[in-house]
C-alpha cells in the first residue's frame, strides 16, 4: 500500500475540541487536509475551527457539534456528513470519554455510557461512512484505543471494556479492507497530557474525596504533550502502520502484558511502587478508581 497523502484529502476528526483531537485537527491542516470537525463542546470547538481559519484559510473547514452518546443524533451527523462529503480520505475516531469505579461501584447506565460513547459510536460513524472511505482511493481510517486497550488494571471494567473492543474491531476492520486499499491504524496512547481527568465521571458508589485523591496522583502520570502523540499518529497513518503505541508508558505495559499476560498488573503496580515505572497507578485506595490515562477526552 502506498504511503498516505494527506494533501487536498477531507479528513473527518472527532473530539475535536481540545487534546489529541484538537492537536490532530491543527496537524491535518498544516498537511493540507480539508476538515470536517465533531466535538459535544461548542465554545472550544468554535474556538479550534476559527484558530484553523485564521491559520489556513485556503482549507474547507466544517464543524459538527454532537453528543456521540445519542445514538440517533449520530446518525443525523454521519448522514450529513456523508451527503456533503461523498469522498473521505481519512477518518479519525479520536472521542472518548472516561468512567471512574470499579464494576460494582457504577451503574449500568454510567457503564453503557462509556461503552456508547467509545465504540458503539466508533462502530457507528464508521458503518455510516465507509462507503465514502471506498470512494476515495487509498483511503484510511483510525481509532483511538488505549493503553487500556492493552491492559485492563482494577477500577477501569467499562473503559477497558470498550478499549479492548475498539481494538478487536479496529484488528478485523484491518484484515477486511486491505483488498479495497484502505488502511487501518488502532491507536494506544499513554500518558497523554489533556482534559480527561478533568472530565471523566465517577462511578455513584465511589467517593468524590477517594476519587479526587487518585486522581491527583495520576495526574502526574500524564506528560506526554497532545501535540507530540498527534504527530506520531499522522506519522503512523502516513506509512500505514497497523498499531501505533504512544510513549514507554504504553509500550511497556503492552511488553509486559504478551510476556506475563495473567499477572502483569502485579509487576506494573510493584515497579510503579519502587519508583522503577511509571505506566499506570495502582488504586491504592479500596474502591478508588484511576482515570483513564490516554488522551481521548470527553468530547462528542
Amino acid at each position: 500500500m502506498q504511503r498516505f497523502d494527506f494533501v487536498g484529502g477531507t479528513a473527518v476528526v472527532t473530539g475535536a475540541a481540545s487534546g489529541i483531537g484538537e492537536a490532530l485537527a491543527h496537524a491535518l491542516a498544516r498537511r493540507g487536509s480539508h476538515l470536517v470537525l465533531l466535538d459535544r463542546d461548542a465554545a472550544r470547538l468554535d474556538t479550534v475551527t476559527a484558530a484553523i481559519r485564521a491559520a489556513h484559510p485556503d482549507r474547507h473547514l466544517h464543524s459538527h457539534v454532537v453528543d456521540l452518546a445519542d445514538a440517533a443524533a449520530t446518525a443525523r451527523v454521519a448522514a450529513e456528513i456523508g451527503q456533503r462529503h461523498p469522498r473521505i480520505r481519512l477518518l479519525v475516531n479520536n472521542a472518548g470519554v472516561g468512567l471512574g469505579g470499579r464494576f460494582d461501584q457504577v451503574t449500568l447506565d454510567e457503564f453503557s455510557w462509556v461503552i456508547d460513547v467509545n465504540f458503539r459510536a466508533v462502530v457507528q460513524l464508521t458503518h455510516a461512512l465507509l462507503p465514502n472511505l471506498k470512494a476515495e482511493p487509498g483511503a484510511h481510517l483510525v481509532n483511538l484505543s488505549s493503553l487500556f486497550g492493552l491492559i485492563a488494571p482494577a477500577g477501569q471494567t467499562a473503559y477497558s471494556a470498550s478499549k479492548f473492543a475498539v481494538r478487536g474491531f479496529t484488528e478485523a476492520l484491518r484484515h477486511e479492507l486491505v483488498d479495497d486499499g484502505i488502511g487501518v491504524t488502532s491507536v494506544h496512547p499513554g500518558g497523554i497530557r489533556t482534559r480527561i481527568t478533568e472530565n471523566a465521571r465517577v462511578g455513584s458508589g465511589v467517593s468524590r474525596e477517594e476519587y479526587e485523591a487518585g486522581r491527583a496522583q495520576f495526574e502526574k502520570l500524564l506528560t506526554i504533550p497532545p501535540t507530540r502523540a498527534a504527530e506520531v499518529i499522522l506519522r503512523g497513518v502516513h506509512r500505514r502502520r497497523g498499531r501505533v503505541l504512544i510513549g514507554w508508558s504504553a509500550k511497556l505495559p503492552d511488553l509486559l502484558a504478551r510476556v506475563v499476560p495473567a499477572s502483569y498488573n502485579r509487576l506494573l503496580v510493584t515497579g510503579l511502587n519502587r519508583g522503577v515505572v511509571q505506566p499506570v497507578p495502582p488504586s491504592t485506595v479500596p474502591g478508588v478508581a484511576v482515570p483513564t490515562i490516554d488522551g481521548a477526552r470527553e468530547a462528542a
